[in-house]
C-alpha cells in the first residue's frame, strides 16, 4: 500500500515510514466510531505489510487529537444507544490503541498540538512519543464527568505511577511540553518549526534499525508490566536466541568490527 485517503484519516507510506493523520482539523481531529473503524483497518493492514517498517501517527491543523466528539455527545447520543451498546462501541473503538500498542512495528506518536481526552491516551498508546513544543496534554475526562478510556489509567500508571496518574485524571490540568517530557510522558520536545523535519529523522532512523529486534524488544517491555523476573528472564532467552540467528544480527557484529555504521535489512 502507498497512499489511502478519506475524509477522517489517511495513510501515507514513504520511505518505510506510515504516517496516519487523523484529518478532522475543524473538530480539532475529535474521534469517531468511523474513524477508529477505518484506523483499526489500517493498523492491521500495516502490520502485515513488509514494506512498512515504522508507523507515525499525527493530527492535521493545530491539534493531534481533542478526544472524543463533545458535540456528539451534548446531542445525547450515549443515553439513546443504552449501557451494553455504549460499552461494546468503547471497546470496538479501543481496539485502535490496541494495536498501536501491540501491532509488531514501531509506533511513534508525533505530537503536533492538543493531545487530550482521549487523544492523550492514544499518543500513549504508541511506542514513542516526540512532541512540538507547543504541544499541550491533558485527560481532560473529569472535566465532562468520565472516568476515562483509551486504557488511559493503565498506560498513566505504568508512565508515571499511581499517585500522579490519579492526581492527573482527577484533577485534570493541562500540561506543556516541557512538563510532559520531565514527567516521561514524552521522548523529546522540538521546536514547532523544526517539528516536522524531527519527526522524519527520528521515525527513518527506526525505519533503518534491526526490525527484528524491535519487534522482540517491543512484545518484551510490553510483558514487563505483567510478569515476574523468572518469566522476564526466560522470555528474554527465547528472543535473544531468536535475534542472535538473524542476518541484522551479523551485520551488526561485522559492522561493529569494521567500525562503520550497520546496514540493516530487517532480516
Amino acid at each position: 500500500m502507498s497512499n489511502r485517503t478519506n475524509e477522517e484519516i489517511r495513510v501515507d507510506v514513504k520511505d518505510r515510514v506510515a504516517t496516519i493523520t487523523l484529518n478532522r482539523p475543524k473538530k480539532l481531529n475529535a474521534i469517531t466510531l468511523s474513524m477508529m473503524d477505518k484506523g483499526v483497518a489500517i493498523l492491521n493492514d500495516l502490520a502485515r505489510d513488509a514494506e512498512v517498517a515504522a508507523v507515525v501517527l499525527t493530527g492535521e491543523g493545530r491539534a493531534f487529537c481533542a478526544g472524543g466528539d463533545v458535540s456528539s455527545m451534548a446531542a445525547g447520543g450515549s443515553a439513546q444507544i443504552g449501557l451494553e451498546g455504549g460499552t461494546d462501541i468503547t471497546r470496538r473503538m479501543q481496539e485502535f490503541g490496541w494495536l498501536l500498542n501491540t501491532i509488531p512495528k514501531v509506533t511513534i506518536a508525533a505530537v503536533n498540538g492538543f493531545a487530550v481526552g482521549a487523544g492523550f491516551p492514544i499518543a500513549l498508546a504508541c511506542d514513542l512519543r516526540i512532541a512540538s513544543a507547543e504541544a499541550k496534554l491533558g485527560t481532560a475526562f473529569a472535566r465532562i464527568g468520565l472516568s476515562g478510556d483509551f486504557g488511559a489509567a493503565w498506560l498513566l500508571t505504568r508512565l508515571v505511577g499511581p499517585a500522579k496518574a490519579k492526581e492527573m485524571l482527577f484533577l485534570p490540568d493541562i500540561i506543556d511540553a516541557d512538563e510532559a517530557f520531565r514527567l516521561g510522558l514524552v521522548s523529546r520536545v522540538v521546536p514547532d518549526d523544526e517539528f516536522q523535519d524531527a519527526v522524519k529523522g527520528f521515525a527513518g532512523r527506526i525505519a533503518n534499525g534491526p526490525l527484528i529486534s524491535y519487534r522482540y524488544i517491543k512484545e518484551n517491555v510490553n510483558l514487563a508490566g505483567d510478569c515476574d523476573f523468572r518469566s522476564a528472564l526466560d522470555r528474554e532467552a527465547m528472543t535473544q536466541t531468536i535475534c542472535f540467528r538473524t542476518a541484522d544480527h551479523m551485520e551488526g557484529v561485522m559492522a561493529f568490527m569494521e567500525k562503520r555504521e550497520p546496514d540493516f535489512q530487517g532480516k
